[in-house]
């Protein structure tokens, strides 16, 4: 595969710098010793302009090209995951409950390697804005940076985003046009009925058995009132009730998760379920209370972005390692608010046969840090030509 030749030669100084923010993880918004080393990082690099705090704790690194043009962004995220990590590796985290099992380590590494790179060749002409987020598990750092002006502060026209994926192939891409991640939403509901002695059950309404039946019965949103092309998820997550073998409590609280790869079916959920939740508990003569908690939206790769994407990612792994129709995934990604500020694209790096994202016993590839690495180079280098 056509890897830039710098970058081969400065993979062992990137693996280092992943190495480094593999064990020193920090979860949200708390990001200053990785923040810290990003800014570090560029101002070494010599960026042209180093902003930090965007969006709380976000680090911005402006390169300027060799003439006038427009300026993209390129964006990695920062934070880890508050899990105890299993892997043994040389570099594991040092922080117990912390842990990068996502694989933002390798993002931020890498996107550092082609700012790197742009500084020091600046074969383009305009801007180049490389974007560190913080707080993408949760957090919606995306969305806080897309508030504090970052696209409008830095003229940002087009924003591009990449991220691991376990199982597809090392040396390959993956991406499609629309919808490529769900919207990611939270729901709660309350259930109430009346307690009792659990050896009397016809004395009370047992909150305990009607939520059995409710998870049950919140399926048909998705088999009976959705058009099966349209994927939707509804997942109860949290069942907390009772604290005695022999009581029927009187409450039961549940939680889950809400998840649409199109707006109309976004919205159609919570509105469905607050009219559903309270009725199908009243025929039980129970009362309920459905809290709907918007989180992320649709993650939409825009047609023009993500064709130029696709070209450029057969570039760089070859014309056979790229999928530029890949299958959606139901997981969540706040680079959707900056995918709603601006057009551009997501695509998908291959982590190879690795664990699962989220997984105790995860880590992102070394050997996929040449080619994420020179994917951003040449993405640059082909959307901001030289005159």
């Amino acid at each position: 595969m056509p890897i830039v030749n710098r970058i081969a030669e400065l993979k062992q100084e990137i693996t280092g710098w992943r190495h480094d923010f593999h064990a020193n993880p920090e979860l949200l918004f708390d990001v200053e010793r990785t923040a810290g080393t990003v800014e570090a990082r560029l101002r070494e690099f010599g960026c042209d302009e180093v902003v930090t705090g965007l969006g709380r704790s976000g680090v911005v690194g402006i390169i300027n090209g060799r003439g006038e043009g427009r300026t993209i962004g390129l964006r990695a995220d920062m934070d880890a995951l508050p899990i105890n990590e299993k892997t043994g590796k040389p570099y594991a985290s040092t922080i117990a409950g912390k842990m990068h099992a996502c694989g933002h380590d390798g993002h931020t590494a890498m996107l550092l390697g082609a700012a790197k790179y742009l500084a020091e060749t600046r074969n383009f002409s305009g801007r180049v804005a490389v974007i560190f987020q913080p707080a993408e598990e949760g957090g919606g750092g995306g969305r806080e940076m897309v508030k504090d002006g970052l696209m409008e502060r830095f003229a940002i026209e087009e924003v591009f985003g990449m991220h691991n994926m376990p199982g597809i192939p090392l040396g390959n891409f993956a991406i499609r046009e629309g919808g490529i991640m769900a919207a990611s939403d939270q729901f709660s509901i309350e259930l109430e009925g009346s307690g009792g002695h659990a050896a009397m059950p016809h004395m009370a309404t047992d909150p305990v058995v009607i939520a059995a039946h409710l998870v049950t019965a919140m399926q048909t949103l998705v088999s009976r009132n959705i058009d099966p092309l349209r994927p939707a998820v509804v997942s109860v997550t949290v069942i907390e009730a009772g604290s005695a073998f022999n009581v029927i409590p009187q409450t039961v609280r549940l939680k889950g998760t809400l998840r649409a790869l199109d707006p109309e079916t976004r919205a159609f959920l919570p509105e469905k379920l607050g009219e559903f939740v309270p009725a199908y508990a009243q025929s039980f003569g129970a009362r309920a209370k459905f809290e709907y908690l918007p989180g992320y939206p649709v993650t939409v790769n825009a047609a023009g972005p993500t064709a130029f994407a696709a070209e450029v990612a057969r570039e760089v792994a070859g014309e056979t390692n790229v999928d530029a129709d890949t299958d959606a995934t139901m997981g969540g990604e706040d680079f959707a608010f900056m995918l709603e500020a601006r057009p551009g694209s997501y695509i998908f790096l291959g982590n190879g046969p690795s664990s699962q994202l989220h997984s105790d016993t995860y880590d992102f590839n070394d050997e996929a840090i040449p080619l994420g690495t020179s994917y951003w180079i040449r993405l640059v280098e082909r959307a901001l030509p030289l005159a």
